[in-house]
């Protein structure tokens, strides 16, 4: 980003803001370079504050506030600094975007650059790297393995259907689970659906793995894969290849949010004509999708949700990570799409044919309701949740919901970051 405004220009009072920010950054930059390594949730929080004024001058399209804010984050920002820092320099990518209605070109620039850097290897290392560091991921493997195991008992052939991005490392402890089981091991069907690029690139390599290990476990096991869809919408049930004698189980993990709003309905009222022993669904906890109709409140919530992702990232990953700062990368092109990019102009051939438009566990609720019950999970499931979360540091524990909702949660310091369900017809 170019800065298009000269320091001689700013008049008193913008000199005199900016030599406060100036001087919160220099001593927020002084005690992590001290090693400390200052998280976001201390500090007079700069970034927060200058993001949120400057969303709101695009809201109400004041173009001298505009610039001056862009001028001063861009001054402050920076991706290999401390929080506050890094926070300010991928929510500024974002909105500087929406301020020059760039977010398509500049989204497809940033998943372009990420699709060319991105090898099986590369892929497999930052997820496993993050599953040892973080149980925000390994959270959903563990609850939804659970659901689908109870669901499936005793039933000879399996058919799941993932719709998820986890690059299948989801599925090896149930692989292990059914080769240990009680009785004869079940023939398991695993069909695979990719709508993003860059997991598709990758997903050779996956099926092959996948099959040498089903076979070393001695698990009788067919592997599909369905990735010539644009989007998830375009899913058809003729396409699934369902087969009478299946017992069939849907797992959905971070899926759903990428579905545009209005076809959520109908995607759910397909996966009730298969007829499924289970569904599970985990989703994480934010809400973005009033940002066509509310850009300032889908602001805020953006920011609250990644300033405590960027904190946990901190507080897990060594100050130096590689997989920290690719996770971070992740991040940035997420926040792009979510306040920059607007969807009724979207072409979903060249986008990769996803939003990022994120429900509540509630919100979710509400919509699956309409066509499945919530199954609880067992006191067994939440039992090997509880001793997964035990393996990491402190700062992670399970929330129960509320009354007149369904599933787990996933909490960090005490926020709800993570919503794991499952569903029966």
């Amino acid at each position: 980003m170019h800065n298009t405004t000269n320091h001689h220009h700013l008049n008193h009072q913008q000199q005199q803001q900016q030599q406060q920010t100036q001087n919160s950054h220099t001593s927020t930059s002084r005690s992590s370079d001290s090693g400390a390594g200052e998280p976001c949730a201390t500090g007079n929080k700069w970034a927060s504050r200058l993001l949120r004024e400057c969303a709101r001058a695009i809201s109400d399209k004041d173009s001298s506030k505009i610039h001056h804010l862009l001028w001063m984050l861009n001054e402050l920002a920076s991706p290999y600094g401390d929080c506050d820092q890094k926070l300010a320099s991928y929510f500024l990518k974002a909105l500087f975007c929406k301020a020059t209605e760039s977010g398509q070109r500049c989204y497809k620039t940033l998943t372009s650059v990420a699709e060319k850097s991105h090898s099986f290897d590369s892929a497999r290392k930052l997820i496993l790297k993050f599953q040892e560091v973080s149980p925000w991921t390994t959270f959903g493997h563990v609850a939804a393995n659970g659901a689908l195991l109870e669901a499936l008992d005793g039933e000879p052939k399996l058919h799941i259907i993932d719709i998820s991005n986890t690059l299948c490392t989801q599925w090896p402890t149930l692989l292990e689970a059914l080769a240990t089981r009680n009785d004869d091991t079940p023939h398991l069907k695993l069909t695979v659906v990719v709508t993003a690029n860059i997991v598709r690139s990758v997903m050779k390599e996956i099926s092959q793995r996948m099959e040498k290990f089903a076979r070393l476990m001695g698990v009788p096991f067919e592997f599909n894969v369905i990735s010539g869809l644009n989007r998830l919408g375009e899913l058809t049930k003729e396409a699934l290849g369902v087969v009478e004698d299946e017992a069939v189980a849907i797992n959905c993990i971070g899926a759903l949010g990428r579905l545009a709003v209005e076809e959520r309905g109908g995607v759910i009222q397909m996966f009730q004509s298969l007829g499924p022993k289970v569904v599970t669904v985990v989703e994480e906890e934010a809400d973005f999708s009033s940002t066509p109709y509310d850009f300032v409140r889908c602001f805020e919530e953006c920011l609250r949700f990644y300033t405590l992702y960027f904190e946990m990232l901190d507080e897990s990953f060594a100050p130096t990570s590689n997989e920290k700062l690719m996770l971070e990368r992740e991040c940035s092109r997420s926040i792009v799409r979510v306040l920059a990019c607007d969807e009724e102009l979207e072409d979903y051939s060249t986008s990769g044919g996803e939003c990022e438009r994120r429900e509540r566990g509630s919100q979710w609720s509400d919509r699956l309701k309409e066509v499945f019950s919530p199954i609880g999970f067992s006191d067994d499931v939440v039992d090997d949740v509880k001793a997964l979360l035990k393996r990491y540091r402190a700062g992670w524990a399970l929330a129960q919901p509320h009354q007149d909702e369904t599933g787990l949660y996933l909490t960090w310091k005490e926020e709800a970051v993570v919503w794991a369900s499952a569903w029966k017809p």
